[in-house]
């Protein structure tokens, strides 16, 4: 598929691109693991003052305006480089939910913030019963004069350890797995009752465990239409997919080229390994694989663009080759490096990792595989 960068997309590229390589070393990602925060405040500022927390926001409100397109070269950089700054959590996928669904009021007093720097946030929609089911909500939200009285858990939130809000499902209506009744609201992580508990994802990232207790928050805070959130949610879902898929396929075009590389200088019985045709038709289908994520992701950035009723199907079909190209291509570059793939040393254990956390955030492959067959067969589904 035929995808033209305009002239103000490949210079964003370029300069993020220079920024990744001068900044965002493996040295750096090893260090910042081990943080409480894991990743550098000063970095997310310079995020801001660059102007890039604002790519995908209205220039109304700070932003840029930009399109699935622009996050697509934005993040395509960022997978490159084992960034660890939250910009999935909080401008994409949060992001999304406030500009899809916040009112005037609520964007103008939020938004700004995000673009900034000064404000993180989180997206708690899953928990423990529910797998990737967003329908599957026991959290519940209680009507009292004041507004309502938040009360249940919410399970590997992304960034939740440091986020100043929550967008958070919780259900108003209904019985649980009812796709009606779902209400987002956004939730000051400071307020009484909001207990958060902290832990390290598979990559090095932080989540947080959150639980609330008469947490109580007023009708403002409502975001979209009450009882309405799930349509609402799966929206910005699909906006978060384009920018892993983004991320995911520059991390496998990196592992692609260090294998490339690795094998070029890498000698058994005294040649060069990639010299080797098993070991080059391995490498040729790793390139067949990132061809492939491509392929999806520029077609889903297309729909999302146009405003196509198959951007769900378009996102859909890239989050299942996500995860089955991430997964092969991570593999492979681990094999033909042998034993020293997976050393902190080097980027191609980080990067398999964060492949693999990516193929399962916001669905697994089978999840997503029995998305696109719903859309595409509804009555059999």
């Amino acid at each position: 598929m035929n995808f033209t960068l305009s002239e103000e997309q490949a210079l964003l590229r370029d300069s993020v691109g220079r920024f990744v390589t001068e900044v965002c070393s493996v040295e750096r990602h090893r260090r910042l693991v081990n943080t409480e925060a894991g990743y550098d405040p000063s970095v997310w500022q310079q995020f801001a003052d660059l102007g890039w927390l604002g790519i995908p926001f209205a220039e109304a409100l700070g932003g840029i305006g930009g399109s699935a397109a622009d996050v697509m070269v934005f993040c395509e950089a960022l997978g490159r480089g084992l960034v660890r700054e939250p910009f999935l959590p909080t401008v994409i996928t949060c992001g999304a939910l406030l500009r899809l669904g916040g009112s005037e009021q609520q964007q103008a007093n939020l938004i700004p913030a995000i673009i900034d720097g000064s404000s993180q946030w989180a997206f708690a929609f899953a928990e423990s019963t529910g797998g990737y089911d967003l329908a599957t909500v026991d959290c519940e939200a209680s009507l009292t004069p004041r507004g309502y009285s938040l009360n249940g858990s919410k399970v590997a939130v992304l960034n939740g350890h440091r986020a100043d809000y929550l967008v958070l499902c919780a259900r108003t209506a209904g019985e649980m797995r009812d796709q009606t009744g779902l209400t987002l609201f956004v939730v000051d992580t400071r307020l009484p009752g909001v207990t958060l508990e902290p832990f390290t994802a598979l990559d090095g990232s932080r989540a947080a465990n959150i639980r609330l207790e008469n947490v109580s928050v007023g009708a403002d805070c409502v975001l979209g239409s009450a009882g309405d959130a799930y349509s609402l949610m799966a929206a910005a879902i699909d906006n978060a997919i384009i920018a892993m898929g983004a991320e995911a396929l520059g991390a496998m075009q990196v592992l692609l080229d260090a294998t490339v590389e690795y094998t070029r200088t890498r000698e058994q019985f005294g040649q060069p390994i990639g010299k080797f045709q098993a070991l080059q038709h391995r490498m040729a289908d790793m390139y067949l694989k990132v061809e492939e994520t491509r392929s999806l992701l520029y077609n889903a950035v297309i729909r999302m663009d146009e405003g196509s009723t198959e951007t769900p199907l378009a996102c859909a079909a890239l989050k299942v080759k996500l995860a089955e190209a991430g997964r092969y291509v991570s593999q492979q570059a681990v094999q033909l490096h042998g034993g020293i793939g997976m050393t902190d040393e080097l980027v191609v254990g980080h990067h398999f990792k964060r492949l693999l956390l990516l193929s399962k955030l916001y669905g697994d492959e089978d999840h997503h595989l029995q998305r696109y067959l719903s859309l595409v067969r509804p009555a059999a589904c």
